[in-house]
């Protein structure tokens, strides 16, 4: 599976140069145009870096920075600025941001440090929260709105690979590969445990978090939309 990475830039033309750079790397690349909606997806994208801009409508990129380092979330962030003064690059790092880069750049420069950024990884979270649905990964529990979840181990292990993966489509193969261990299995040993899924954490429920994308496979989101 390609890493993630989430881009918040407000430049049109810079995010759209950013995001071919790094499709072309192979990368999986979002683009949030604005700080607020750069804090959501950062929140519950389950990205493996961040390249934040630090000028940003709505929400600054130092902010963002804050807020996620003070909620737990250890994402690395390579800052993007167009003020190099010590002061700027010592605001950005005591922010929480792992790497910095002025504008104008190298791209070639960029894809390194994002690469270096991605080798680091993150540290294993002990929680995976999406919505009302928490995941206790030492403990190997779920609860749904504080009501504790009772899964099978392959119900369990296809919730989790959904959660780390929120927002974002997991197709039939990879869910085969996480939880079977093999590229192929019967399709309704995945039907089941989406069925199983959904009984659980979805029907008692008005929000609905699992949701198929016809013709790619399944996302866990907590915006509302029909399955």
């Amino acid at each position: 599976m390609s890493k993630r990475i989430l881009v918040v830039e407000d430049d049109r033309a810079m995010a759209q140069a950013l995001r071919d750079g790094l499709e072309q790397d192979r990368y999986s690349v979002l683009v949030a145009p604005n700080g607020w909606k750069g804090l959501e997806l950062a929140q519950r994208s389950g990205c493996d870096a961040i390249v934040l801009d630090v000028m940003l409508p709505g929400l600054d990129g130092l902010s963002i920075a804050r807020e996620l380092r003070g909620a737990g979330n250890l994402t690395p962030i390579l800052m993007l600025t167009a003020r190099d003064d010590v002061p700027d690059i010592v605001a950005g790092l005591d922010a929480g941001a792992e790497d910095y880069l002025t504008k104008p750049f190298s791209f070639v420069e960029l894809l390194a440090r994002v690469r270096a950024l991605t080798r680091r990884g993150k540290p294993e979270p002990a929680c995976l929260t999406v919505s009302d649905l928490q995941m206790d990964l030492p403990r190997h529990t779920v609860s749904r709105a504080g009501i504790p979840v009772v899964l099978a181990k392959n119900e369990y292990l296809l919730l989790e690979l959904l959660m780390r993966n929120a927002g974002m489509v997991v197709s039939r193969e990879e869910i085969a590969s996480a939880v079977w261990k093999t590229p192929s299995v019967e399709p309704n040993a995945i039907d089941v445990a989406i069925r199983t899924l959904r009984a659980e954490i979805d029907q008692p429920y008005a929000e609905k978090l699992i949701h198929t994308v016809r013709g790619f496979g399944y996302k866990l989101t907590p915006e509302q939309r029909s399955a």
